[in-house]
């Protein structure tokens, strides 16, 4: 009877890894219980790496508060798969020796979000353009590496990006945001925010061209004035929402008509701003009657 219930034992182990235990087991457990999993034994390390090999989506703010640069490199040594990659927790350390495998050896990348490292080249970024076609959304906010020539590569290889981040890139100007918008048609979301090198003649051109586009961030462009603003509102109908946040030179009268298409914009309408620091002095809203 013993050896016969030992011979009707199942294992966990002993079912089949790829067509059960990695689609339907690991793929619901988070990635740091996975990471731990693989403590457990070689055997459990073996299935763990199975999994990560195909897996589709990496976020590493989902391990820990800080990766260590082993675990990053042993975790997508074997992914040829990836399709979104998210650096956030490996910001601090992350260089182009451990990013550029990774991206070579996966050219169906979509969605990469740089933000933040510190520690990378533009030899990333280009890396990024050459092997990524297929690219839709980039975030690179305080990524004050990136510069002109890269930004071109990216545009040259990606025009199908939807939405990116550039938010204090402060090497780029004008020049390389037009480029881009001459080549990235299909443009929803673009933050240009925390560069004073961005004029109206990036404003401009980004509206002519991305004509679908539907966000636009540029807080603190110090040099934007209405009139980007004015054609912003006539070129681009799907727009929803603008910062305009600590732009000195945008006033009303051209966000007023972008308002009555209900556009979402950071900045109170003047009178709405006086109210508001009129009920911090007093201490209570006054009644005003706006229909006078």
């Amino acid at each position: 009877m013993e050896d016969e219930a030992k011979a009707q034992t199942c294992h966990l182990l002993d079912l089949p890894w790829e067509d059960v235990l990695v689609p339907h087991i690991l793929s619901r457990l988070p990635l740091q219980q996975l990471v731990s999993l693989q403590r457990v034994s070689k055997q459990f390390h073996s299935l763990v790496q199975v999994y990560l090999s195909n897996c589709r989506t990496f976020n590493f703010s989902l391990i820990g508060p800080c990766i260590p640069k082993e675990a990053f490199c042993s975790m997508l040594k074997d992914n040829k798969v990836l399709q979104n990659l998210s650096l956030q927790n490996c910001s601090d350390w992350v260089t182009d020796k451990e990013l550029l495998p990774v991206v070579g050896q996966n050219q169906h990348l979509q969605r990469v979000d740089m933000s933040g490292c510190a520690c990378l080249t533009r030899h990333s970024l280009v890396a990024v353009s050459l092997s990524c076609m297929h690219l839709q959304h980039l975030g690179l906010a305080h990524c004050e590496w990136v510069d002109s020539l890269s930004l071109r590569s990216l545009a040259d290889h990606c025009g199908g990006l939807q939405s990116i981040d550039l938010t204090a890139c402060r090497q780029l100007k004008d020049d390389a945001i037009c480029y881009m918008a001459r080549k990235c048609l299909g443009l929803k979301s673009l933050s240009l925010a925390v560069n004073a090198n961005i004029t109206d003649e990036s404003v401009e051109e980004v509206a002519k061209n991305c004509r679908g586009l539907e966000q636009l961030d540029l807080t603190g462009c110090l040099r934007v004035r209405n009139q980007s603003i004015r054609t912003l509102a006539e070129y681009c109908p799907k727009l929803q929402s603008l910062r305009v946040n600590h732009c000195h030179n945008v006033t009303e009268s051209s966000l007023d008509p972008l308002r009555k298409r209900n556009v979402v914009i950071d900045v109170e309408p003047p009178l709405q701003r006086a109210l508001v620091l009129l009920q911090d002095v007093l201490g209570f809203a006054p009644f005003i009657n706006l229909q006078i």
